[in-house]
């Protein structure tokens, strides 16, 4: 499987000279599995870029298909889909699965962004491509792109937000992006998803300190992610969602703090990456 980060910010995009290197859009990631297929992991301003390089392909001929998984709704994770050119062009096919009562409620959250009042184009009623969209039975496996994918929320708000587990035979990919755990750390259900894979790509908002200062917004601190990762014995720990105030050298001192983190804490197997965009990793 090939990863590569389209954005790794949290809230709102932070585009300017001091988030260069990182990157300042939100979150999207893409996965490709070993048939070819792809995955999009959520659909924040990161999107757009990623639909941009997709056009060059076949979904510039109108024959691409892809699935895209959105952990939750919150902003800064679907507000690059209406930016997201493949969804305009005749042809391309589209699977969208993500956390709702119901699959029309699903819908109905991605059309109502898209609302006259909000955005002046298009609705997701008269897209070009074809799109299918459902809501996830989390607990049960379900098939993408040739994948099996499982499902289950974290803590995050008042609404939580999904995990998600990409397993391509053998390999694993976990994406648990906005958690945020109470003081015992990861519910049992979640350390199970994240068991054995061989990444885990994990909310890494904060620091430790600002993670205790702003307990209440429903994210983890790099310190969560390195507990999250040793107690499901993962292989590869990537940090992602980046708070929007953070500086490039900051994030450097996050990937550093992880390191000695996961160094002190019986860790040391496992090898920690900050994501940027543009980064690819492979398995």
């Amino acid at each position: 499987m090939e990863i590569a980060f389209w954005g790794v910010r949290g809230s709102i995009p932070a585009p300017g000279p001091s988030t260069v290197r990182y990157g300042g859009n939100t979150a999207c990631v893409s996965l490709r599995p070993k048939n070819g297929g792809l995955i999009v992991l959520d659909c924040g301003t990161g999107a757009r870029n990623l639909g941009m390089a997709l056009m060059e392909g076949v979904f510039g001929q109108g024959r691409g298909e892809a699935s895209i998984l959105l952990s939750h709704a919150h902003w800064d994770h679907i507000q690059g889909f209406p930016f997201f050119v493949p969804l305009y062009h005749s042809g391309n096919r589209f699977h969208i699965f993500g956390g709702a009562q119901s699959s029309a409620m699903l819908e109905g959250i991605l059309e109502g962004q898209m609302a006259p009042q909000y955005f002046p184009v298009q609705t997701l009623k008269n897209m070009g491509a074809g799109i299918d969209i459902a809501a996830i039975d989390e607990g049960e496996p379900f098939q993408v792109a040739g994948c099996t994918v499982r499902a289950r929320t974290n803590p995050h708000g008042r609404a939580g937000a999904l995990a998600f587990r990409i397993e391509d035979g053998a390999q694993s990919v976990v994406y648990a992006s906005d958690a945020g755990y109470a003081p015992s750390g990861p519910p049992p259900a979640s350390i199970d998803l994240y068991r054995g894979a061989d990444i885990l790509i994990h909310d890494s908002t904060y620091t430790p300190e600002d993670g205790r200062r702003y307990a209440d917004r429903g994210f983890s601190s790099v310190e969560n992610a390195v507990d999250a990762a040793i107690a499901g014995q993962v292989k590869r720990l990537v940090l992602f969602h980046y708070d929007q105030d953070y500086s490039d050298a900051e994030v450097d001192g996050l990937c550093a703090r992880g390191r000695r983190l996961l160094d002190e804490r019986g860790g040391r197997e496992i090898e920690v990456t900050g994501a940027a965009e543009g980064a690819t990793l492979a398995i």
